[in-house]
Parts: structure tokens; C-alpha cells; sequence
């Protein structure tokens, strides 16, 4: 369960990035958070998941469409083409060639069009006594066999930086993602999005390209 919510939190940063919707404020809102991310160059973040199956914490670093996450029982690295998805308890890394379908999930640049899958766009209600600096998007899938059924994302007014991401899956399954910290300008190495060999010796290597 946990390690479906990780990969799903992917699929949930796509909602930092820009999409059309019938309501311009609701359309406004997320233009501004996508050049803020944008403009931002190489970004970490590390978050932490409320699911039904506890809490788990980590990390993501974000370059172009190059992304590495860690979480505490699963690294996974893409480098625009390649994945590797390296599971600490069996030891393991799984290398793939995800299709653009399989990207929608797990690559927050593969969803830059999740407005023309199916979504629904519209502002979200924000508590005013918490969440006055906040502002909220959600979108919700118009069809029921989506896997990713409703997302809502809130990010700060003044800086249009993500805070908080809520996803909802089919079947009901909920998650709350809570960004920790937010680091932007920063210089990743195309290195850091390729598996390492020499630094996993004795995993075993599941090549399923």
C-alpha cells in the first residue's frame, strides 16, 4: 500500500504544473505555480505521506524531466529514458522503459497534459483561520476507472510553492502528502538520476525492457 502511495505522489506533483479549466482564477492559480516551478531550476523536496498503512517520509529531486526519489524502502531513478526502481527488502532493482502511459504516474513532466485526460478543474475551499496564504486547486477525474481519481493541491500566495498535495484513489484510498521543505536553484548532475552499480554490489539486477 505505502509503496503505491509513493509512486502515486508523483503523479500527484503534476498538479504543479499548468492546465486548462473552465474557471480562469482556478487556471490562473496553477499557470503561476508552473513558472514558479519553472523558473525554479533543479528542485528538492522532501515530503511526508498519511496514508491508512502509517506515515513514511522522503525525497524527491526534480530536473527537467529527470527525477529521483527516495523514500524508506524504495529509490527510483529516471533519467528521461530509463528507470530503475531499486527495493531495499528484497534487495532488487527493476530497470524499465516506462511507456508515456506509465510515466502519467510516477514523472511530473509526462502530466503537463492531465488536463486533457479527463479532469475537471476548480478551487478548493481553504480553512481561513489556517490556510488564509493558501491557495487550493482540485481536480478530479471524469472517469471512474482512473487510477488517480481526485487530486487537490494547496500552494502559499505569495511564492505559488506547493505546501500540501491530497489524492484520492480508485476504490476510495486516500493520502495526505505534506511538503516538508522546498529547495529551488539548485545544480543536480545528470548523474544523479542513473542507477549505480558500484554503489548497490549486491543487488540483483531484473532487466524488464
Amino acid at each position: 500500500m505505502m509503496k503505491t502511495i509513493l509512486l502515486y505522489i508523483i503523479g500527484a506533483l503534476a498538479c504543479l504544473l499548468p492546465a486548462v479549466a473552465q474557471q480562469p482564477d482556478a487556471r490562473t492559480i496553477l499557470d503561476r505555480t508552473a513558472e514558479a516551478f519553472r523558473k525554479s531550476g533543479g528542485v528538492t523536496m522532501a515530503f511526508t505521506i498519511h496514508a491508512s498503512g502509517g506515515a513514511s517520509m522522503g525525497t524527491i529531486r526534480l530536473k527537467g524531466d529527470k527525477f529521483l526519489l527516495e523514500s524508506e524502502d524504495m529509490t527510483t531513478w529516471f533519467d528521461g529514458n530509463t528507470q530503475w526502481s531499486y527495493l531495499a527488502s528484497a534487495d532488487e532493482v527493476n530497470i524499465s522503459e516506462p511507456t508515456a502511459e506509465e510515466l502519467q504516474t510516477i514523472n511530473p513532466y509526462a502530466l503537463l497534459s492531465i488536463y486533457k485526460q479527463g479532469y475537471r478543474l476548480a478551487l478548493e475551499k481553504t480553512d481561513a483561520s489556517r490556510s488564509s496564504n493558501l491557495y487550493g486547486v482540485r481536480l478530479t477525474a471524469t472517469d471512474r476507472r482512473r487510477e488517480l481519481q481526485s487530486v487537490v493541491v494547496y500552494m502559499t500566495k505569495d511564492s505559488y510553492r506547493p505546501v500540501r498535495i491530497s489524492t484520492t484513489q480508485r476504490g476510495g484510498e486516500t493520502a495526505v502528502i505534506s511538503i516538508d521543505s522546498y529547495r529551488s536553484g539548485e545544480n543536480h548532475p545528470d548523474a544523479l538520476f542513473v542507477f549505480d552499480k558500484k554503489k548497490y554490489p549486491t543487488a540483483e539486477i531484473i532487466d524488464l525492457r
